[in-house]
Formats: C-alpha cells, structure tokens, sequence
C-alpha cells in the first residue's frame, strides 16, 4: 500500500449515523389492546345494566299503574277495593316467595313483613284482608292505594328471591 492514498491518510470512510425509521402506530402495544378490550367490556356491561334497569322502570310503572287503574276502578265500592288491592298484593308477593299465594294469617302477615315499610303502612294492608270480607267496610280508600303501592314498589325493587327466580326460569321453560 502507498502511503498516499486517501484512506490510509485519513482512516477509513465511514458515512453518517442513519437513524432508524419512526415507529408505526400500527398495530399499538400490548396494553393498548388490554385497554381497548376493557373499555369494550365496560361498555358492554354499561348498556346491559343500563337496559336492565329501563325494563325494570317499565315494569315497575306498570305495577303501579295496577293500583291507579283498581283505584279508579273500585274506590266507591270499599269491599270490591279491598279485594282488588289485596289480589295485586299476592301478585307482588309471588316476586319475594313463590308461595306466597297460598300464605294465610301470620305467613301472610310475615310475607308482608318482608319488605322493608314502616308499621302503618303494614296496619293498612292487613286492614285490606279484613275489609275484603265485610259487605259494610269502611276503608280509607287513599291510605290503602298508598300503602299498596308503597309495598309494591318496594317489593318490586327488592327484587326476586332465588326460589322465584327459579320458578320463574321454570314457568319460562314450559312455556
């Protein structure tokens, strides 16, 4: 080698650093697919609880708007009230134990007992069992539309026992 070449004078030739390419946005990490998932879930979840409680409004209303209609119904004739407003009573008590229809004094009592209402409100409808029986009631006809929808309402929102679950699933089934 002569001593008057380039390379040997100077070292080799080396060209410039090249930066790698820019990272693509496609396809994200790892993470980013959990994130996606989860949100995808939680939205899922979101609108199943969301419909779940529309149907439950819905029906809900309906089972007061079965008081109204009975009230509207019976409210000059007390005996017919009473049974009426006490047959809607059964209907909602089937929700907490499936044999709550066939429930008589102290069950029924205990029945009615399950859902969370105050004392008066319990008098008034065992006051309805009574008053169904007897041709002469006299009934206050607003304080027993009251405390029959106040029960319902809340035993609709306690929700149905497993037992009545079940049975419902059943019913469902052989339908």
């Amino acid at each position: 080698m002569s001593a008057s070449t380039p390379a040997a004078q100077n070292g080799p030739l080396l060209r410039d650093i090249h930066l790698p390419p820019q990272p693509s946005w496609w396809p994200p990490a790892p993470g980013w697919w959990v994130l996606a998932a989860l949100v995808i879930v939680a939205v899922a979840v979101g609108i199943w609880w969301w419909r779940q409680q529309r149907q439950r409004r819905a029906l809900e209303s309906q089972v007061l708007a079965e008081v109204d209609r009975v009230l509207a119904l019976w409210r000059e004739q007390p005996q017919a009230l009473a049974s009426a407003l006490h047959q809607l009573l059964r209907r909602g008590a089937l929700r907490i134990d499936p044999l709550a229809a066939q429930h008589r004094g102290d069950e029924w009592r205990q029945t009615l007992a399950r859902v969370p209402v105050d004392a008066s409100t319990l008098e008034q409808l065992q006051a309805l069992e009574a008053a169904m029986y007897r041709p002469s009631a006299s009934l206050d006809v607003e304080h027993a539309a009251s405390a029959t929808r106040r029960w319902l309402q809340l035993a609709w929102r306690q929700g149905a026992s497993p037992r009545a679950r079940a049975l419902e699933k059943v019913v469902e089934v052989r339908s």
